[in-house]
């Protein structure tokens, strides 16, 4: 028996709702990762370290990050920063860490790049965790179109001591 092409979805129309399913699962793949988010002031009693408004070069090491970390410890850091910051990236979490001192963290963007005072910008939370001290860092980093990163705002609330 012939089967007549107009009754019955067509191949295309196949293709279509199988690309649009697909597109559907990429774009919601990122929903299951927890997401740390600060909103507003720190709870009463909690230690915070406010920082200047603008802290220099990202080649700096800002107050926030901590006292604790070494030379090493903060090239580490860095270079998870400026590839968490950066506005073609994917958006995930960069892993850091140093095995000789037992620091290490993650530098995860909380948003969309944007552009601030001809800026590109990112906002960001890190953490620093070590064996007598954790914290979280949240700010934001800017910089010009192939310049160098700059951190803004940035906030030190410490964490819960052991990791």
């Amino acid at each position: 028996m012939r089967r007549c092409a107009c009754k019955g979805p067509s191949r295309r129309s196949r293709i279509c709702a199988s690309v649009s399913g697909l597109a559907m699962a990429m774009a919601l793949c990122g929903c299951g990762q927890p997401l740390l988010v600060f909103r507003g002031d720190p709870p009463a009693g909690a230690p915070v370290v406010e920082e200047p408004a603008v802290t220099g070069s990202i080649e700096k090491r800002p107050v926030g990050f901590g006292d604790d970390l070494a030379e090493e410890d903060w090239r580490r850091a860095r270079a998870a920063l400026s590839v968490a910051l950066d506005p073609q990236g994917n958006g995930r979490p960069v892993k850091w860490d140093n095995p000789d001192t037992g620091l290490h963290g993650l530098i995860n963007p909380t948003g969309l790049p944007f552009v601030s005072d001809d800026l590109i910008c990112r906002n960001f939370l890190a953490s620093v965790i070590g064996s007598k001290r954790s914290r979280f860092v949240r700010g934001t980093g800017c910089k010009l179109s192939g310049g160098p990163w700059t951190l803004k705002r940035v906030r030190t609330a410490s964490g819960g001591g052991h990791s």
